[in-house]
């Protein structure tokens, strides 16, 4: 793994300290792209008046409009949303609002097997029929021509709510659209998730009401969204969750409330995106992904505690449904992988077996990526039929190398990094065959080799807890605001490596320079087969990447180093 050091401005970092911010948060700061003291302070003290005003989107102000009308006169407004954890938030965050201020609202969330992706003009005729006026998508529509053609044919009024990108066309004609990528719409925060666009609308419709002392718990749904769709975590969405992920620490909902105590998730202390990431939004996700969706819709709808922890509970096990299907997903691709040396050594990986789950592929297909480090598609046969998920690593265009083939495919889409198709089952080696060739002009054996970025380098006696507690407020983590990495070198094993339930690693480590010195805990997650493969002794010397974390347990807590990556000392390179 290549070792790489974020570079970082030393001028700007100097302008930072100089403005009263430590040095080492100052280096952190300027590497994440802020430029002065003002910028760092707003970064590191969010605060709900941060939030940009709803009205600089383009199309709020007759959205809003529209939507007080029907709430004036109890019309029924369909809130059309998608089966993930960002479309269904989206539609619980946009119908409590609606019901709030005493509007009439009604709902619809696609199956994933049965509906597929996006608005369909039977929903939209049957909402029309039952005596509808109103529809407002979240989380999808962007796209959506046809949709719109008939919602004006039928006599409802549109308006779409979406973060997706549009096609390079236009959008939709509709009553509104909303989308911080659409041209025209100077909205400085581009990077909302669908549920984040849902909300900027609450914000407008609850402004100047005795409701708007509610937004913060609405930002608690949005935080959950914002996480989980992996939307960069700065700007706009670094306030959303951050005073989000705070709130959560206070759950009112009944719903919210028994999926924390379902997902065993300790919010007397603090809860960070990683908490969201792997134990919230994968059981809402596995709604969509297993069985129904609108069970999430009841979940945070529901005020009757008994039925919430029902649906929790259902939830829970259709999360563990999906891991032991993922499992078995992953084993049967690595079989095939491992034991084929053409795809093995394809520059995209194009694997496929019969009757894999298809709300499953995908995440089956970003762990094979991440084991494999080279773009892989995961294609699930039923019958004549072949459906798949595909994703990338960030040297490779995917939904451009499907572009490449689209002759083969029944439908595709997606983006550079994540795509979705259809294909005919016999058309699956002619896929593989011209993906490959696609990929090998594209990519070198190099872009195979994955990265690490550090953010410096550490001596052990630099890492104290004030410096861990200094490090937190640079929380929540995420994509574009990675948890730091630091590198410490020449570290001596002092004790045996002990393995944690049989995949985990505990090390022990201290400074090899021939002195007494401070030792060091230090985990790997997940780490136990490659460190049994490098069969460290006693005495080996190690360089380590690392990020920080405490231990809070009352009898061996205490500051420990997470493992992101070892070598042997003097085997890592250079940092560049």
């Amino acid at each position: 793994m290549r070792w790489n050091l974020r570079a970082a401005d030393p001028a700007i970092i100097l302008e930072l300290v100089a403005g009263g911010i430590p040095p080492l948060i100052a280096r952190l700061l300027a590497q994440r792209g802020l430029r002065d003291a003002d910028q760092a302070r707003r970064f590191l003290s969010p605060q709900l008046a941060h939030l940009h005003s709803p009205y600089l989107m383009r199309g709020m102000r007759a959205a809003v409009e529209r939507i007080r009308r029907a709430l004036a006169a109890k019309e029924t407004i369909l809130v059309y949303g998608d089966y993930d954890v960002d479309g269904t938030t989206a539609i619980v965050i946009l119908k409590t609002a609606i019901e709030r201020l005493g509007g009439v609202c009604d709902f619809h969330v696609p199956h994933r097997l049965r509906d597929g992706y996006g608005m369909k003009d039977d929903v939209i005729e049957r909402a029309a029929a039952a005596g509808v006026g109103l529809i407002v998508s979240v989380d999808t529509g962007i796209r959506a021509f046809a949709a719109a053609q008939t919602a004006r044919r039928c006599g409802v009024d549109l308006i779409v709510t979406d973060h997706h990108l549009p096609e390079s066309e236009g959008v939709p004609e509709a009553l509104a659209v909303l989308n911080p990528n659409q041209p025209g719409c100077e909205y400085p925060c581009k990077e909302l998730c669908g549920a984040g666009v849902a909300f900027k609308v609450v914000q407008a419709l609850l402004e100047g009401t005795p409701d708007e002392r509610l937004l913060p718990s609405f930002l608690k749904m949005v935080a959950i969204a914002t996480v989980a769709d992996a939307v960069p975590l700065t700007g706009e969405n670094r306030v959303i969750a951050k005073l989000g992920l705070d709130g959560l620490r206070d759950p009112r909902n009944a719903g919210l409330k028994a999926l924390i105590e379902v997902a065993a998730l300790d919010v007397s202390k603090r809860v960070r995106a990683g908490d969201v990431a792997f134990r919230l939004a994968p059981r809402i996700n596995a709604a969509g992904r297993m069985d129904v969706a609108r069970d999430v819709i009841e979940l945070f709808c529901c005020n009757d505690s008994g039925r919430t922890r029902e649906i929790a509970l259902k939830l829970n096990q259709l999360n563990a449904d999906r891991q032991q299907e993922e499992k078995r997903i992953i084993q049967e691709a690595c079989e095939r992988i491992e034991g084929d040396a053409a795809l093995r050594e394809a520059y995209c990986m194009v694997v496929d077996g019969p009757g894999w789950h298809r709300g499953v592929v995908g995440i089956a297909a970003t762990r094979l990526v991440e084991r494999y480090h080279r773009p892989t598609l995961v294609v699930s046969i039923e019958g004549d039929e072949a459906q798949g998920s595909g994703r990338s690593i960030s040297s490779f265009h995917l939904l451009e190398a499907l572009e490449s083939c689209r002759q083969v495919f029944t439908r595709f889409g997606g983006h550079a990094h994540a795509v979705g198709f259809a294909l005919p089952a016999a058309r699956v080696p002619e896929l593989r065959a011209a993906l490959d060739a696609f990929a090998r002009t594209r990519l070198t054996v190099a872009d195979f080799e994955p990265g690490l970025e550090l953010e410096g380098e550490l001596s052990l006696d630099d890492i104290t807890p004030e410096l861990y507690q200094s490090l937190r407020a640079l929380e929540p983590y995420g994509v574009e605001n990675p948890e730091p990495v630091f590198c410490a070198r020449g570290l001596r094993l002092v004790q045996p490596p002990r393995l944690l339930k049989e995949q985990h690693v505990k090390l022990r480590l201290m400074v090899d320079n021939g002195k007494p010195g401070r030792a060091v805990d230090a985990l790997g997650w997940r780490m136990a087969e490659r460190l049994q493969q490098d069969n460290l002794l006693v005495g080996d010397c190690v360089d380590l990447a690392f990020t920080l974390d405490m231990n809070e347990h009352p009898d061996f807590g205490g500051l420990q180093l997470v493992i992101e990556d070892l070598q042997r000392a003097g085997v890592a390179a250079a940092l560049s």
